[in-house]
């Protein structure tokens, strides 16, 4: 396994849990907003593993704000990590991939992919793209290469992400919604359930939310 974050201590600490559980990983310090950082990522994949078999798209800000706000530093880095993240991401790995006929991308989207909640419009535009580029891949190189392509769709996900807002509405808002979360141990679950399909099988999307989230 290899992965890529700009968080480099929290790099380490999951490569020592991966290792300490039995399995093997390495890592690389990675802002995905830079096409030539993910091209170095899948670059010491390769060295270390062979071809990359599997991409997982996970990179994600969740910025809450009204658009009254005009919060347009937020806007930018939500698109420049939801969007320009996950494309090149898909670039980096694509070449090889249509190479070889094989390969699996799956793109870690949400539920605000499907309906927009209060204060986090951007936001959920963002997952809306996510929505469309995986359907337009899909039809484009799954089912002409025999590429998997899928989504797993989360809802409201325990990672402490409403207290990184900036003081306001919109984040007293976040903070409301975060009490319906699901650990992430959750989604890692639907996530393993999606990638763990023969290569004829693919999972186009996988819908995992709180029992009590009402959207």
């Amino acid at each position: 396994m290899v992965l890529g974050d700009i968080d480099e201590g929290g790099l380490k600490k999951l490569v020592a849990d991966i290792d300490s559980a039995g399995g093997k990983a390495v890592y690389k310090v990675t802002d995905v907003t830079h096409v030539e950082d993910f091209e170095s990522l899948v670059a010491l994949a390769e060295s270390t593993y062979g071809p990359v078999d599997i991409l997982v798209n996970n990179a994600g800000l969740m910025l809450f704000s009204y658009w009254e706000e005009r919060a347009i530093a937020d806007w930018d880095k939500l698109i420049d990590v939801n969007l320009r993240g996950y494309l090149h991401g898909i670039a980096a790995v694509l070449p090889s991939m249509l190479e070889r006929k094989a390969g699996r991308i799956l793109n870690i989207d949400s539920v605000a992919g499907h309906r927009a909640g209060e204060a986090g419009g951007v936001y959920a535009a963002t997952k809306f793209f996510i929505q469309g580029m995986t359907e337009s891949l899909r039809k484009e190189v799954g089912a002409s290469h025999g590429i998997q392509v899928g989504m797993v769709s989360p809802g409201v996900i325990d990672t402490g992400w409403p207290y990184k807002l900036r003081d306001g509405r919109a984040k007293d808002v976040a903070i409301d919604l975060s009490r319906q979360a699901i650990k992430p141990e959750a989604v890692a679950e639907a996530v393993v359930f999606a990638l763990n399909q023969p290569p004829s099988v693919a999972i186009n999307e996988v819908i995992v939310t709180p029992v009590d989230q009402a959207w």
